[in-house]
């Protein structure tokens, strides 16, 4: 690694979204040779910090960026993708970018095809001209042997393992005259454990030959194992800069997450007299099959009539645990709520068990996006509750009074911002999305109501009103509410204990007042001041 001279320099990097500053005098510096881990939360802008390095049109449709670019030294404009890769830099995506019908060599190739002139061609334009396979092949097996990928050239990549299609997608940029800096994005996210330690192997060779990497991954174990420095974002700022060398995942972690707590809910009078051996919710060495939310053997017991939280970086897990239960993915092993065992294979079981769920993916999962609000707040309590419907012998119609006063109070209550009850959920704005999921669940009348990234996309009043709403729920029905976030801060203001999940098991329970580096420690995967869960 030349640690004299700079392959990429971001300086005062600024980035407005429609008057949100989303990024706000980032700075970015890489060495030749050097692994540089770009860390930081959901959100905390390493995505739009990508999107401004590789000209994305998402940038400059959108009034452009503050800062300036330097490459070798010299500042540049990178106003396309095209532009980007002409300075040598490229990216492996977390979404495989793979034609299946092509082979290995031809995806490899793609866009940089080796062709002859021939008497069509000479005629018809170079389009016709006869492709050189052997050198093709010559290029594509050197780049699979430098990152020590043992597959045949010329099979298809359809029905390659996942893990062959990720090196695949490093040979293509590896093959790229001229290549100075690559991307990589999550890139072990989907990869099995021996996989992975392959890749990181790979990546070392590439850094051997004096190109630059840019590492985006939530895994500290896999920072600390393979990079040289890391820059930490939080909330759209530059927050550190470490050498690997002189930090720990522990220290990563707290700058990741540590910031002054400021409490989101005003404290309300509390009556309640939490017992730990009055249970709620038991698990049981349960597992979750959730693509980048892998659940591995989790036990847990959460106490009737508290807030708890579970909290922790990005695919460790901890959305999969709600999910699980809901039978939305595979799971195995013992989940007992309020006293009765869970049947994990049946879709359904939990709803009708008094449980309740807002998904994180409320336009994928939460939302019935063509439907009006009212539709989407009473649809669940009618298929498993049958609320809100009239009986007439064997026929059974649709309660409409009933159903427009509850939607009504509902949008009042959670103060969702609507043209009307009749106006369809997909034309609102995400937060009140939010809102409307948070209604359809609160229509079950739940004893324990799980919550996904509650906040995720809404204003901070919203999300004051939002926390508030579960606190009271919590405090004047007794109603068991377990909120699964990437926010720390607002776990910490309204959550009795906080499990934070790493690797897809408990690594500790915290207590909301401990501090950040407990936290820290926690969410590097080794024991801090919390109990072991």
């Amino acid at each position: 690694m030349d640690s004299t001279r700079y392959v990429l320099r971001m300086k005062n990097i600024t980035k407005e979204y429609s008057g949100n500053q989303v990024l706000k005098g980032i700075d970015l510096e890489v060495h030749p040779g050097e692994i540089h881990a770009l860390m930081g939360e959901n959100g905390a802008g390493k995505s739009t910090l990508m999107n401004i390095l590789f000209g994305m049109p998402v940038i400059h449709s959108t009034g452009g960026f503050g800062g300036t670019v330097e490459i070798d030294g010299q500042s540049v404009t990178i106003d396309t993708p095209q532009k980007a890769l002409e300075l040598g830099i490229g990216m492996v995506h977390q979404e495989f970018m793979l034609i299946p019908g092509f082979t290995v060599t031809e995806n490899i190739k793609l866009g940089r095809e080796i062709s002859h002139p021939n008497a069509l061609s000479r005629v018809f334009g170079k389009s016709m001209e006869t492709l050189d396979m052997e050198a093709m092949t010559r290029d594509a097996r050197k780049a699979l042997d430098t990152i020590g990928l043992q597959v045949e050239d010329y099979v298809r990549v359809a029905g390659l393992p996942v893990g062959y299609m990720q090196f695949i997608e490093i040979a293509r940029e590896i093959d790229k005259t001229g290549i100075r800096l690559l991307v990589f994005d999550e890139p072990t996210a989907v990869l099995t454990e021996s996989e992975a330690d392959r890749l990181l192997e790979a990546m070392r060779v590439i850094a051997s030959q004096d190109i630059a990497i840019i590492f985006i991954t939530h895994r500290l174990d896999e920072v600390m194992a393979v990079a040289d420095s890391t820059t930490v974002l939080r909330d759209g700022e530059f927050v550190a800069y470490r050498a690997i060398r002189d930090t720990s995942a522990a220290e990563i972690a707290e700058l990741m997450v540590g910031r002054r707590v400021e409490k989101l809910v005003d404290e309300r009078e509390d009556h309640r007299q939490l017992r730990d051996d009055d249970i709620a919710v038991q698990i049981r060495n349960y597992t979750v099959d959730m693509p980048g939310e892998l659940v591995k053997g989790l036990d847990l017991d959460i106490r009737r009539g508290e807030i708890f939280g579970i909290g922790g970086l990005a695919g460790q897990g901890k959305l999969g645990i709600p999910n699980g239960i809901m039978g939305l993915y595979e799971a195995t092993g013992d989940v007992t709520i309020l006293g009765k065992k869970l049947d994990l294979h049946k879709l359904g079981e939990a709803l009708r068990n008094d449980v309740a769920f807002v998904s994180e993916d409320r336009r994928g999962v939460g939302l019935l996006l063509e439907e009006s609000i009212e539709q989407n707040i009473i649809f669940s309590a009618m298929q498993v509750k049958n609320k809100f419907l009239r009986t007439f012998g064997w026929i059974r119609l649709l309660d409409s009074a009933a159903a427009h006063a509850h939607a009504r109070e509902m949008v009042q209550q959670l103060d969702i911002r609507c043209t009307g009850i009749s106006q369809p959920a997909g034309r609102l704005s995400g937060g009140n999305q939010q809102k409307v999921c948070l209604a359809r669940a609160l229509t079950l009348d739940p004893k324990v109501l799980f919550v996904s990234e509650p906040t995720r996309g809404i204003d901070i009043g919203a999300k004051k009103l939002v926390l508030e709403l579960l606190s009271k729920l919590n405090r004047e029905q007794g109603m068991t509410i377990i909120v699964v976030s990437s926010e720390l801060v607002e776990l910490r203001s309204v959550c009795d204990r906080i499990a934070i999940v790493t690797d897809g098991r408990v690594s500790s329970i915290l207590k909301p007042d401990d501090s950040d580096a407990d936290f820290g420690l926690a969410m590097s995967g080794k024991k801090g001041g919390g109990k072991r869960g």
